[in-house]
């Protein structure tokens, strides 16, 4: 035995997709860690075992998968005892299919049994042979799985996994299973170890988050979930992704109103501002509910930004129903818009309807809808200048900050603040305070020094954990949630730009 062969494996895994996804792979990175395999570090070239956790909502996933897998062939070759697995949508839709097409993968799981990858891959190692598990319902609840998290100062919380609705243009139903939702005990108490460990921002997290109560029949359920959360000492910030108009109850506006650490931030699908292609895509409410939702959350919260996601194209729409989008563009007057331009899912109702819609169509609207967008976000960014915000120094969310020499954070309504870097040091998960003198349709800018800094617990578990590696995850029993390191915040796609997930 060689020294190489006392070495721990070590890991990578590639996330493709939604929040879920993402929160996924916190638990997937988890259960390896636990199961003695080691993070690749960052630049590695190459890991022992590469985990593709999929997504199966945007247009040619398969294709991307299968490109990606195509590139380590070489590297397996070159890597003896290099395993590959696949999980996530596009695993659970496929199954045998991707060993079909790609022989070289070892391990194929999907959405319902993420618990089961160290054992997969234990088993292919021993039986020489490719290993496929596919299981039609949900084993255990992902939050109860060990987990590495990737913040030490924001956290998901998921609160149900599965959807129960039927959109026309969505296939994860079929993929991710009928709602289940947690005990309300027992997200409180992933919450509490959290902010425990440090963490002082949440985001509650579900496929369809304020249908959250369904399956026992209370209504107001996901309003009182989001109470108690706000009642969590040392817990400074929650929200909550995404919710759906047709459940959204005038008990959710007031919780997010007379909690004082719910942030006044909402992404709520829109897809379409036409009743008949509403109607066409099985979504549950039509304009004038719209808006009447966004009139409630305005009066009860004027400075709430509102996010939403816009489908272009679906089949059937005509200019005169693409018309009533912009219509509800310019009444709403979104923070930010996350657009797609409408495109075959396969195994969807809409992928089979007459009256697909010209690409060029499709993206002649698309044009017109991010620039409406644009103008708008713009617009509603300028009225942040001059205004005194408390930003959260966040981690990788400025892209240019090492050589603009300014730091990165949000704001309480989830806008992305860039400021400059005050006198003292300060670190992701400590809080700002600045004057925004700038705004551009995606940021704000901050150009004098931050007129104070506090230090918080997050930016202390933020310096304790770069400081030493991060600890081993651990198992869990009866639904006590593990503490690994905290998941990161999600960052908006702006407007008009591609993004991975689905558009609930």
């Amino acid at each position: 035995m060689t020294a190489q062969d006392t070495l721990p494996r070590s890991y990578e895994i590639r996330t493709y997709g939604c929040q879920m996804n993402v929160h996924d792979s916190e638990r997937l990175s988890g259960l390896l860690e636990q199961a003695g395999y080691v993070r690749a570090p960052d630049g590695a070239d190459g890991a022992d075992v590469v985990v593709f956790n999929t997504c199966a909502v945007r247009e040619n996933a398969d294709n991307r998968l299968y490109g990606n897998l195509g590139q380590l062939v070489p590297k397996k070759a070159a890597r003896p005892g290099m395993q590959i697995a696949v999980g996530g949508c596009l695993a659970q839709k496929d199954r045998d299919t991707i060993v079909k097409r790609a022989p070289w993968v070892d391990v194929v799981f999907g959405t319902h049994n993420i618990g089961q990858l160290p054992v997969l891959l234990e088993r292919a190692r021993i039986a020489d042979e490719a290993q496929i598990e596919i299981v039609e319902s949900l084993e255990t609840f992902p939050s109860t799985l060990p987990s590495r998290r990737e913040s030490a100062y924001a956290a998901w919380v998921a609160i149900s996994v599965g959807c129960n609705n039927t959109c026309t243009f969505c296939i994860v139903p079929a993929l991710r299973g009928k709602e289940k939702d947690r005990r309300p005990g027992d997200v409180l108490a992933e919450v509490e170890a959290l902010v425990a460990e440090g963490v002082i921002e949440v985001t509650l997290l579900g496929q369809n988050v304020n249908a959250y109560g369904s399956e026992i029949g209370d209504r107001e359920a996901f309003g009182k979930l989001l109470r108690a959360t706000g009642r969590v000492e040392g817990l400074e910030r929650v929200r909550f992704t995404s919710p759906h108009p047709r459940d959204f109850t005038d008990d959710v506006i007031a919780a997010m109103a007379e909690t004082p650490n719910a942030m006044h931030q909402l992404h709520m699908p829109l897809q379409s501002g036409s009743d008949r292609v509403l109607k066409a895509m099985r979504r549950s409410y039509r304009q004038d509910r719209y808006l009447g939702i966004i009139e409630k959350v305005r009066a009860a919260m004027p400075d709430a930004a509102i996010t939403t996601d816009i489908i272009v194209g679906f089949p059937g729409e005509t200019e005169e129903d693409f018309e009533e989008t912009l219509h509800v563009v310019r009444q709403a007057r979104f923070a930010q818009a996350f657009t797609f331009q409408y495109s075959k899912r396969p195994g969807t109702p809409a992928a089979e309807m007459d009256g697909q819609i010209p690409k060029a169509v499709v993206q002649e609207r698309y044009e017109r809808l991010v620039a409406l967008q644009e103008e708008i976000s713009w617009s509603e960014n300028k009225k942040q200048v001059g205004r005194t915000l408390e930003v959260l120094v966040a981690e990788g969310e400025g892209r240019k900050d090492d050589a603009t020499r300014r730091l990165s954070g949000r704001a309480p309504d989830n806008r992305l603040v860039h400021f400059e870097r005050p006198a003292e040091p300060v670190r992701p998960g400590d809080m700002v305070t600045v004057e925004v003198t700038y705004a551009a349709p995606h940021h704000l800018l901050a150009e004098q020094r931050p007129l104070a800094v506090r230090r918080t617990r997050a930016g202390d578990a933020w310096e304790r954990r770069t400081a030493a590696p991060a600890p081993r995850p651990t198992g869990v029993m009866l639904g006590i949630p593990t503490i690994g390191v905290p998941a990161a915040q999600p960052v908006p796609v702006p407007s008009g730009a591609p993004a991975d997930g689905c558009a609930c």
